[in-house]
């Protein structure tokens, strides 16, 4: 595993446009730390973003993995970009040449998006500790330990999306198609569906199909954190809204978002068995 692994970071780590974006990625999610400096002050109102307690313990878990998955889409390009590649530059028919087996393959590509996964969440995890033990108003171990399963989340999510990707990436075999393909999966598939059950049954019915569904489900394991801030509760009480939400990892969405890997990985070799080379 070991080898196979050690063979796609070569790849990616020899590719201009891969080492860029893997780049990129890091250097975004380290910009997360920048927040902390964002200042407004016009008259007499004064904002720091570091006082409105998105960096305290335990909520900075919340906040800071939700942010980082927003920034998937620059590994998923990668992943894509990592498949097409091995169909034009012919490495794929080559290493098969080579003595590497499909299901070799696969594992290799699978083995890449654990560890890039891995890597994110370590990376977001070092991350957020500084930032709490930096700004975080409460800094007892029960606070800085608790609410970890959004890490686990974040994996979770990372890993499903990649591999989604990667079944694209080989379904489709070129990078910029099988994008399109993602985005108009998204758009044909789950989200104008979505806003169809919404508008003519229920938001309920709705959001229980929807949380079915690829990347609906990976959407809701990790719900959006900034309702659980005080000064948008309090903004929300006094205009008479109700912001409560249920911001709990429930360990049912993570299993649904397991199957929906395997079964991207099961697919992904299935398409390369099946195809001429």
């Amino acid at each position: 595993m070991l080898r196979l692994l050690h063979i796609e970071f070569i790849k990616l780590w020899n590719n201009k446009s891969s080492k860029f974006l893997i780049i990129c990625y890091f250097g975004l999610l380290t910009s997360i730390a920048l927040f902390a400096s964002i200042k407004f002050e016009i008259g007499f109102f004064k904002f720091h973003l570091a006082d409105s307690g998105v960096f305290n313990f335990p909520y900075i878990w919340h906040f800071n993995t939700f942010i980082a998955a927003l920034l998937k889409l620059f590994l998923a390009i990668i992943i894509v970009s990592m498949v097409a590649n091995e169909y034009s530059n012919k490495t794929l028919k080559q290493n098969l040449i080579d003595g590497l087996s499909k299901k070799e393959f696969i594992l290799s590509k699978f083995l890449t998006i654990l560890a890039l996964s891995f890597i994110s969440t370590i990376f977001i995890f070092l991350i957020s500790l500084i930032l709490g033990f930096s700004f975080s108003d409460y800094n007892i171990l029960d606070a800085i330990f608790k609410d970890l399963e959004y890490l686990v989340a974040y994996f979770v999510k990372l890993t499903g999306f990649f591999s989604f990707c990667l079944f694209i990436g080989i379904l489709i075999k070129r990078s910029a198609f099988a994008l399109g393909f993602l985005f108009m999966w998204f758009l044909a598939v789950e989200f104008l569906p979505y806003m169809y059950l919404w508008s003519h049954y229920s938001k309920k019915l709705a959001d229980t199909i929807y949380s079915f569904f690829p990347l609906g489900s990976m959407w809701n394991l990790i719900a959006q954190p900034f309702t659980r801030l005080n000064a948008i509760k309090s903004i929300a009480k006094q205009v008479g809204e109700d912001v409560t939400y249920d911001y709990i990892v429930h360990w049912h969405e993570i299993i649904i978002v397991l199957i929906w890997t395997a079964i991207f990985i099961f697919l992904s070799h299935y398409l390369l068995r099946k195809r001429d080379l």
